[in-house]
């Protein structure tokens, strides 16, 4: 009954807020059926929001059809709702690095990367390239990053439009790599990094030469889709 109550004191604007900071890069016809409003009412509060630097828009592309706007808290934005759980995981990062050397910081990172491609090794190995790339997008999505991924002249280019560990990772730069080792793991191919949000960029972007030879050295056999 309380939190029915608290739901109707809020006013369209928080309720939009909320959805914001609980889905998942949710887009305005996601938010104007969460808030029960139109999508011209909602453009207008995320045009007021956008101004004031408390939620950012990304334009996702699609294979097919044209861009869409997803949205996103901005730094200003999340300093809104309780952190604690950044504050303590950067905490225990800092009591990590203080009793431990960084190799053995870096074999932690590089652990916890090797369980999550244990637990689906059997799910993308048998996979084309380009299955493989929609699998690691999925797999991404799972774990809170927003990507996409599109073919080039030389490969393929893989497009972060936000990272889940943003407020972390500008503490404990181990943390940006999660993300590029589970692409090398999952595409057994050189992975370079073009750009990142934590230095500017309006993306993480990575460039995969799928004419390269993967890692390991081995030809892959999944350079051509079966």
């Amino acid at each position: 009954m309380t939190s029915e109550l608290s739901m109707k004191k809020r006013t369209t604007r928080d309720v939009i807020l909320h959805s914001i900071k609980s889905l998942s890069h949710p887009t305005v016809e996601d938010l104007a059926e969460v808030a029960e409003v139109s999508p011209v009412t909602v453009r207008h509060h995320l045009n007021a929001l956008l101004a004031a630097g408390i939620i950012e828009a990304a334009t996702v592309r699609r294979k097919v059809g044209r861009p869409y706007y997803v949205y996103s808290l901005s730094e200003k934005g999340q300093e809104l709702f309780p952190k604690r759980y950044v504050r303590l995981t950067n905490r225990l990062l800092d009591e990590m690095k203080d009793r431990l050397p960084q190799k053995v910081i870096d074999e932690l990172f590089d652990g916890v990367v090797e369980n999550v491609l244990d637990n689906h090794r059997g799910e993308f190995e048998h996979l084309a390239l380009e299955d493989r790339l929609d699998f690691l997008v999925a797999l991404l999505a799972e774990e809170g990053f927003l990507c996409t991924w599109e073919r080039t002249d030389t490969g393929f280019r893989i497009a972060e439009y936000s990272c889940p560990y943003v407020s972390i990772a500008g503490f404990h730069a181990e943390v940006c790599t999660f993300d590029r080792k589970l692409m090398d793991g999952i595409l057994q191919l050189p992975v370079r990094q073009d750009s990142c949000i934590l230095q500017g960029g309006e993306c993480c972007q990575f460039t995969i030469l799928a004419t390269a030879e993967p890692v390991g050295g081995e030809p892959s056999p999944y350079l051509e889709r079966t």
